[in-house]
């Protein structure tokens, strides 16, 4: 290649262009990263705060579950507070159901809130190293029951877990365990009435106390599936 002339080398040595030449990729790359995750977080947000008809509509689960765990993911995320907050996702393979998707996001929300709240308690009074060792974790489990009439949603913490008398309170209208001011004791009463009596599922909870707690949620795979509902593990 023959010399450029005396100006072009000029403007080559202060543009730097061989730093760009190898940079322009590098930034290219970096761009179409930015759109991917711009473009992921714009579906998730329509996917969560969704409007829901007066009537029940197909929807992928799974969808709203991912949505939620973003809108949440300023929780999750370590910070000069806390540590990281791992989320430990066991998804099978499901068809979509007919619900409603916006009161169903609601739910996920409300008791994905409820286990950070319990892991950011349990982490009072422990070491740095002791919760590296034993790292807060949320594992969400979805399954289809043994007769494919419902799908079964299984949200675990591994936190300090509940007493037996708060057990039996935990979905009741304004009981919360919070201090004053951090809980209005709504969040599961709500997570319940829209579980129960909207989409005509169950909702229990299973906790043994320093041991963490789930939430089983067991939604119909269709309208007014009249099968028994079993919210046992299998």
């Amino acid at each position: 290649m023959p010399d450029p002339e005396p100006d072009i080398a000029e403007e080559i040595a202060a543009i730097d262009l061989q730093y760009l030449r190898e940079d322009l990729p590098k930034l290219i790359h970096s761009m179409e990263l930015g759109v991917q995750r711009i473009r992921h977080i714009s579906t998730s947000l329509r996917t969560f705060s969704r409007a829901d008809q007066d009537y029940k509509v197909s929807f992928n689960i799974h969808e709203g579950i991912d949505s939620t765990i973003l809108i949440l993911k300023h929780r999750l995320k370590a910070s000069d507070d806390h540590l990281e907050i791992e989320i430990v996702k066991d998804y099978a393979n499901l068809s979509e159901i007919e619900c409603f998707p916006g009161q169903l996001n609601q739910v996920f929300i409300n008791i994905l809130a409820n286990a950070i709240d319990a892991l950011e308690d349990s982490n009072i009074g422990r070491s740095f190293t002791d919760i590296q060792l034993n790292p807060n974790r949320i594992t969400v489990k979805t399954e289809l029951s043994n007769d494919s009439q419902f799908v079964r949603i299984c949200i675990q913490d591994n936190g300090i877990g509940m007493r037996d008398d708060v057990k039996q309170k935990i979905f009741e209208h304004l009981f919360t365990t919070k201090a004053v001011g951090k809980g209005t004791g709504l969040g599961l009463a709500i997570a319940h009435q829209i579980v129960v009596e909207k989409h005509h599922g169950a909702i229990a909870v299973n906790s043994t106390l320093g041991e963490g707690t789930e939430f089983v949620i067991m939604l119909p795979v269709k309208p007014a599936t009249s099968t028994n509902l079993c919210l046992s593990r299998d």
